[in-house]
């Protein structure tokens, strides 16, 4: 095996996820996609031709999403029709796990030039649009393995775990005003990049639009819980409720509290990033700069009706494949599906909350789903180099009970 490196990476704003209002709804997600893909390029002064495979994570694989979107963007972006796309979904690891299986690509001396990353329009291709739900609507399974919607079961961590609407709202705060201070000090610069229309050349979207600085832990307390109407729907065979059905998996938990809102969950946006991985050989032959190295990664699974715990036992396994603990790791990127599950990770690996999340996350940024991993990877590295620090491991829990962790190292 040989290292892989990263060499450069690129994301668009996160615009908001809502059909119409958000900047980039005009925009087909191949476009956006196959825009990062040419800033990629130019920035690493990229030989396109010279590109093994495009590798991408996208969700909800449907409509204008659908038909291998990585190939599609490949073609969208004007590339050599020689290089090739695939498209993946590990729900929202999809983006983080393209990296992960480049990676494999070219420290298995298979390939040595991959570009990784995802795609999401969550406004013009909405969550569920593939009508699969979240279990593919298999009545088998579902008789043995009853699975709730993430909120519910976000809230049924919280309880279980004593984690109030209090802690959760502070945590909401604090990302908030450390993406704030992010976007004043210009952290996230290095990695956006304009977005264009397509057919006038018009820049549509320069910066984040999601965030909302000032939000305060008593402004997002007057919010209301999201998830309780939804618990109380009769789902079951004989009339259960959703709640009811994860109280009969976890009896300990008494009643759920639902304590989860749009302040402390994470947002519903639309975006598109991608990294640029090369090997050794590769770094040499077209005058890339090593900027980091893809040090372990693991994926883990956990109860799939609880859903979010496995960031948990994916770090866990990282750390071990590198020879770490997790007081080794200088900075962390949990990604913020719901509040409870970096708060959750944190207390479970005794995590320093100064290292978690500096420049804030998905409560403030969004969870552009399919392209959320690759660009926290893209955030960690950038946070690294700005602070003079040499690792971070990046995690997020994933649909169907599973968690995705990669570590890397600056070199």
């Amino acid at each position: 095996m040989t290292d892989a490196f990263i060499v450069g990476h690129a994301r668009t704003p996160r615009g908001r996820g809502k059909k119409d209002k958000g900047a980039l709804s005009g925009v087909h997600p191949q476009e956006l996609l196959g825009q990062t893909l040419n800033v990629l390029a130019e920035r690493t002064g990229l030989d396109k031709s010279a590109v093994d495979d495009v590798v991408v994570g996208c969700v909800t694989e449907a409509k204008e999403q659908g038909s291998c979107i990585a190939r599609n963007s490949v073609l969208a972006a004007g590339w050599p029709v020689e290089v090739t796309g695939v498209t993946l979904n590990r729900f929202c690891g999809s983006g983080l796990q393209a990296i992960n299986f480049a990676q494999m690509g070219v420290a298995s001396g298979a390939q040595e030039l991959v570009v990784a990353g995802g795609v999401e329009s969550m406004s013009r291709v909405p969550m569920g649009s593939d009508e699969a739900g979240i279990d593919g609507h298999n009545m088998q399974l579902r008789k043995k393995i009853f699975q709730v919607p993430q909120g519910i079961s976000a809230d049924l961590i919280a309880t279980l775990d004593g984690i109030g609407r209090d802690q959760l709202d502070a945590f909401a705060a604090e990302s908030q005003r450390r993406c704030a201070a992010a976007v004043e000090r210009g952290a996230f610069d290095a990695a956006l990049f304009p977005v264009k229309d397509p057919a006038t050349g018009e820049v549509v979207l320069t910066k984040d639009e999601h965030p909302r600085p000032g939000s305060t832990a008593e402004s997002l307390g007057q919010l209301r819980a999201s998830f309780e109407m939804m618990g109380a729907m009769a789902v079951g065979a004989n009339g259960e409720t959703f709640d009811q059905l994860a109280l009969a998996r976890y009896p300990e938990a008494q009643n759920i509290t639902h304590v989860h809102s749009a302040g402390n969950s994470s947002g519903v946006v639309d975006g598109a990033a991608a990294v640029l991985l090369a090997s050794a050989d590769a770094v040499g032959k077209y005058g890339f700069t090593k900027r980091a190295r893809i040090r372990a990664m693991a994926t883990a699974g956990a109860e799939p009706l609880i859903m979010l715990t496995a960031p948990t036992p994916a770090s866990e396994k990282a750390l071990a494949k590198a020879g770490m603990k997790a007081s080794d790791i200088d900075l962390w990127e949990i990604n913020e599906a719901f509040a409870v599950v970096p708060l959750q990770t944190m207390r479970n690996l005794d995590i320093d909350p100064a290292k978690v999340n500096v420049n804030g996350g998905a409560i403030a940024l969004g969870h552009p789903l399919g392209a959320t991993g690759a660009m926290l990877l893209g955030t960690a590295l950038d946070a690294l180099e700005a602070r003079d620090l040499n690792t971070a491991l990046i995690t997020l829990c994933i649909g169907g009970g599973m968690g995705i962790a990669t570590i890397i190292e600056r070199v």
